[in-house]
C-alpha cells in the first residue's frame, strides 16, 4: 500500500477508490479513440484525443470543449493533445463537435484528475487543556478580536455565543429559530457569517453587536456545512468532497474545488479554517484533520487526532469537529461534538 493510500485510510476509514470510468457516448457516425484515454489522470499529464471516423466522411473542422468551455478548434481529424495542468481535480467532461459535410455531430468521453501530491503525516503536541461545554453540538469555532466564537447545531438548540475560553464564562449568545439546525460560522468585513445545515439559508450579523442584519438564500441547490474566509471570499463545505467560493457581498457562489487524497475523494469535509495559506478540514465522522491545498483541492498533509478522545470523559462524545487558529498565539484550538474539553495544540511535521 503506497503511502498516500494509507493516510487516505485515516481520513476514509476504508479506503475509497475512486478509479472513475471513461465514458465514451457513441454515436453513429464518429466517436472518441477510447483506446487513446485513460479513466485517470494527473494534473501533469496530457490527454490524447483522437475522433474516429468508421464511416470516413468528410470532415471540416472539430471544436474541443472541457466542462463545456471551449479549448481549441482544429481542421479535419487533427488530433489535439490536452495539457491537463491547469484543471481541476475531480471529473472532466470532454466533448467534440464534428463539422462534417455541411452536418455536424457530437461525441463526450469522461476523465477523473486525481491528485499526484503524498500526503504527510503531522505530530500535534498539546499546549493547554480548557473545559468545553458538554451540551454543544459544536459546528464552528473562530477566534474575532482575540475572542472565540463558536457556532451549534440541532434543531431547537443551535446558537453561536462569544465566551471565555478558559473559564467557559458565555458573554453573549444568539439562538437561531428552533426551525434551523446550525452549522459554521466566519467574520469578514465587518460582519459574521453563520449557515444552516438543511435549510439553505445563511445568516449575516453585525460582528461587534451580533444583531443580524440579514438572511440570505444558497444559490446552488447543496447544505450548508463549514466556513472560513481569506478576507476577500468566504469559502463554505456542503458535505461532499466540494469546497465552494463565495463572494460575501452577493453571497453568490462563484467557484469550487475538489478535495482528493492521491487517487481517492474526499467526501463530508466539514468545518474549515484558513491556516497559513491552507485549509484545514474536519472531516465527518473521522478524528483526523485534512490539510488541504486552496489552488487545487490535494490533500498534503494528514493530522491524527484521534488519541484526544481517550482524554474526554463525556459519554455522549461525537466526532471532532471545530478549528479555530489564534493569531496572537500562533495555535490551534480543536474540539469536538459534545465533548467536555478543548486542546489547544501545535503541529509539527
Amino acid at each position: 500500500m503506497k503511502k498516500h493510500n494509507l493516510l487516505s485510510f485515516i481520513l476514509l476509514g476504508t479506503l475509497l477508490s475512486n478509479c472513475g470510468d471513461t465514458k465514451n457516448r457513441e454515436n453513429s457516425i464518429f466517436n472518441f479513440d477510447s483506446s487513446k484515454i485513460s479513466a485517470q489522470y494527473h494534473p501533469q499529464e496530457t490527454v490524447d484525443l483522437n475522433i474516429l471516423n468508421p464511416k470516413s466522411k468528410a470532415v471540416d473542422s472539430i471544436v474541443y470543449y472541457v466542462n463545456d468551455v471551449k479549448i481549441k478548434t482544429v481542421k479535419g481529424l487533427e488530433k489535439l493533445a490536452f495539457e491537463l495542468k491547469d484543471q481541476k481535480l475531480g471529473y472532466q467532461n470532454i466533448k467534440a463537435l464534428v463539422y462534417f459535410e455541411g452536418e455536424n455531430a457530437e461525441t463526450t468521453a469522461r476523465i477523473e484528475v486525481v491528485s499526484n501530491v503524498t500526503p504527510k503525516l503531522l505530530k500535534y503536541k498539546i499546549v493547554n487543556t480548557y473545559p468545553h461545554d458538554v451540551a454543544s453540538f459544536t459546528e464552528g469555532l473562530e477566534f474575532y478580536k482575540d475572542t472565540l466564537y463558536e457556532s451549534t447545531g440541532q434543531k431547537g438548540n443551535s446558537y453561536f455565543r462569544k465566551y471565555d475560553y478558559k473559564t467557559g464564562k458565555v458573554y453573549k449568545q444568539i439562538t437561531l429559530d428552533e426551525k434551523y439546525f446550525g452549522e459554521g460560522i466566519t467574520f469578514i468585513n465587518g460582519k459574521l457569517f453563520q449557515l444552516s445545515w438543511q435549510e439553505k439559508t445563511g445568516f449575516i450579523y453585525n460582528a461587534n453587536t451580533l444583531k443580524l442584519e440579514k438572511t440570505f438564500a444558497y444559490t446552488k441547490d447543496i447544505e450548508g456545512w463549514g466556513m472560513t474566509n481569506d478576507g476577500k471570499y468566504i469559502y463554505q463545505s456542503d458535505g461532499t468532497e466540494k469546497i465552494w467560493k463565495m463572494d460575501p457581498e452577493t453571497q453568490k457562489m462563484i467557484d469550487y474545488i475538489n478535495v482528493y487524497s492521491g487517487s481517492s475523494k474526499i467526501k463530508a469535509v466539514n468545518e474549515l479554517e484558513l491556516i497559513d495559506g491552507k485549509f484545514y478540514a474536519n472531516i465527518w465522522q473521522k478524528d483526523a484533520i485534512a490539510i488541504i491545498n486552496p489552488a487545487n483541492g490535494a490533500v498534503e498533509a494528514i493530522l491524527d487526532l484521534s488519541k484526544l478522545r481517550k482524554q474526554l470523559k463525556s459519554a455522549t462524545a461525537e466526532v471532532l469537529n471545530g478549528i479555530a487558529y489564534n493569531p496572537k498565539t500562533k495555535t490551534i484550538f480543536v474540539t469536538g461534538k459534545n465533548w467536555d474539553k478543548m486542546f489547544e495544540i501545535t503541529i509539527s511535521e
